[in-house]
């Protein structure tokens, strides 16, 4: 059925200093069940892996094969989630103090139903207040 993934769980699949049994366990459910994310998730992965590359964390050509490999999971990208970044998101954000960036995916997650991946504590503690089951 798949999966909401945010950036801050994806994040591990990056950088082995921050891997998981659970977040490796998500790998291979996203592989196996797909997975979806708001458009700006493709951008959030981006920003991690050239972040990762100036702290001297990964190298430009680890960096290339993580794009690569990103682009070769069975990701959705919901093309209705900017539709609603100035209703739905917008009132999510503002009603749990979460930044829009993070409201989008508790509003794909609450919209579809889908269980949200996330690290993000305060996305987590938002997504159970409004009853949104949690991957991880």
């Amino acid at each position: 059925m798949g999966v909401v993934i945010d950036a801050s769980a994806a994040a591990c699949w990056l950088f082995a200093d921050e891997a998981t049994p659970e977040t490796d366990s998500l790998l291979a459910r996203v592989r196996d069940t797909g997975g979806h994310a708001p458009a700006l998730w493709r951008w959030e992965m981006s920003n991690l892996l050239i972040a990762g590359i100036r702290k001297a964390r990964i190298s430009e050509a680890d960096a290339a094969g993580h794009l690569a490999d990103l682009a070769l999971l069975p990701i959705t990208i919901d093309t209705e989630a900017t539709e609603r970044a100035w209703r739905e998101t917008f009132l999510l954000a503002q009603a749990h103090s979460l930044t829009a960036y993070d409201a989008a995916y508790l509003e794909l997650s609450q919209r579809t139903g889908l269980e949200l991946a996330s690290k993000d504590e305060k996305l987590c503690a938002a997504a159970a207040a409004i009853g949104v089951r949690l991957a991880l």
